[in-house]
């Protein structure tokens, strides 16, 4: 039997709270992408867009370190306009291909398998979009490059961190560490930690100091800490 503890330890455990300060997606949202809901203005019943990776917890939503990433990638289409309709084909077709996981958003596959789901098509004009064979739907990649890049996969496939602010920063969300919340790549101290410090404090490099770390990334946590609160 496995440990559940273990399995948190491995794939993150967020809150619906901490979901939506991480992602910046509102809880009713993410409540109904996760449960499904009930419409009374079309008199419909909508169901979930996907499985959690974890069960719920007294009855409430948990979600982990996949789900945070699909919910991401469907804010984004939602905002450039990709209607919600097309975002249900979309995902039930990718589960078909990718059966192996319920996330295939996070797959880099869906991205980039241009025999079965998406192609690049090379416009005249010189931009470059992805364009979805089944429908004809095109979904300008300018919606998905930017937060692709902070997403590292393991083998190419296998999704395994986000850099919220970018790889080239110390900020790093890995499920196998402090239970997948945002932490210091190099030494795995906690961003929340390092900026409750520096408002005790008021000083990067006296927080810098005690925590035997680079100032640079104390104030990265900080930076990242408060645009989360903003």
């Amino acid at each position: 039997m496995t440990d559940r503890k273990t399995t948190y330890l491995n794939t993150g455990i967020y809150t619906v709270s901490e979901a939506w300060r991480l992602t910046g997606v509102s809880k009713e949202r993410i409540r109904r992408w996760l449960r499904g809901y009930h419409s009374d203005l079309r008199k419909k019943d909508y169901p979930p867009l996907w499985k959690s990776q974890l069960p719920s917890l007294e009855n409430k939503v948990a979600l982990g370190f996949l789900d945070l990433i699909e919910i991401k990638f469907v804010d984004a289409f939602l905002n450039q306009g990709v209607s919600w309709s097309m975002i249900h084909k979309v995902r039930e077709k990718a589960q078909k291909l990718y059966p192996e996981t319920n996330h295939p958003f996070c797959t880099q596959k869906f991205f980039t398998d241009g025999q079965q789901m998406l192609r690049e098509v090379h416009e005249e004009t010189g931009e470059t979009c992805l364009e979805e064979i089944a429908t004809d739907q095109r979904v300008f990649t300018e919606i998905t490059k930017p937060f692709l890049k902070q997403l590292e996969f393991k083998d190419g496939t296998i999704l395994e961190r986000w850099w919220p602010l970018g790889r080239d920063h110390c900020v790093v969300v890995d499920p196998r560490k402090n239970f997948g919340q945002p932490t210091i790549a190099t030494n795995g101290i906690p961003t929340q930690a390092l900026a409750r410090s520096y408002r005790a404090n008021g000083s990067v490099e006296e927080v810098a100091r005690w925590y035997e770390i680079n100032p640079k990334s104390v104030q990265e946590a900080v930076d990242y800490e408060q645009s989360l609160a903003a």
